[in-house]
């Protein structure tokens, strides 16, 4: 007690009611989400205010003048040779441009591919995690998971951190052996089909997702740097390219002005 006093040092009690409200007087356990099989925790919300509470006196209505606008431009379709997935570079927190280089495609494993909107950190975080459970299936069951059933496995570990201040969006695109009878994956492909046409037919979905994203690179101050575009096919995903955004306008400019 004289150390204390001396050292000025205050007491865990003390501290304690410093860090967490007056209102909440433990804390509570909560359960595991997403590693199934298992009871221990793996993602924990350090001591403090809540989260969601905290953002909230980060805004104007707080007195805090940090608000924090978002911007990322991400698409991705289907066509008859798989799936284009295409993404621009840059990364802004609030007013400051942070990165004009961000790959914003997350490579969960050479079949599935995780585009990244909202904050950097949560999507990384969570789609390696999703890796990591992709990766234990296969190892479970010797096949690998379906894009539906990563795509749900995702949206059941966001469900429940909900209210937690997470920032998210996310697509979880890839090649299915076969698509479920009288429902359509949102991600997966119908069979390839081969033929003199076929690099015509890559071309053109090239070129879509070029434009789509340096369009919206025009009309959106928080989007652009360059264009990452994948393909995803039936023997796994390849990068086509990273296409400077300013020479893309130049080309597009004609509709775009």
């Amino acid at each position: 007690m004289a150390l204390f006093q001396v050292s000025g040092l205050k007491s865990y009690a003390e501290l304690r009611e410093q860090i967490l409200p007056a209102r909440q007087t433990h804390l509570f356990d909560r359960t595991n989400h997403y590693n199934f099989g298992t009871k221990t925790q793996e993602f924990a919300v350090p001591l403090g205010v809540d989260p969601s509470g905290f953002l909230g006196t980060c805004s104007r209505d707080g007195g805090v003048s940090i608000d924090l606008n978002h911007g990322t431009t991400t698409l991705a379709f289907k066509f008859r040779h798989g799936v284009i997935v295409a993404v621009d570079s840059r990364a802004s927190a609030g007013r400051y441009l942070a990165s004009n280089d961000v790959n914003k495609v997350i490579e969960i494993n050479p079949y599935l591919l995780g585009t990244m909107s909202g904050s950097a950190a949560d999507c990384q975080y969570w789609e390696r995690l999703l890796a990591k459970e992709c990766r234990l299936y296969r190892l479970r069951s010797n096949h690998r998971i379906s894009v539906a059933a990563a795509s749900k496995l995702l949206c059941n570990m966001m469900l429940g951190y909900r209210g937690m201040g997470l920032s998210m969006g996310s697509m979880i695109c890839g090649w299915d052996k076969e698509v479920s009878c009288g429902r359509v994956c949102p991600a997966a492909c119908s069979p390839p089909a081969v033929g003199a046409a076929t690099p015509t037919a890559w071309w053109t979905a090239y070129e879509l997702g070029r434009r789509g994203i340096a369009h919206a690179t025009h009309r959106d101050a928080y989007s652009g740097g360059a264009v990452n575009m994948y393909h995803m096919q039936q023997d796994g995903w390849i990068k086509v390219c990273k296409d400077d955004v300013s020479e893309l306008i130049h080309r597009y400019r004609k509709g775009m002005f």
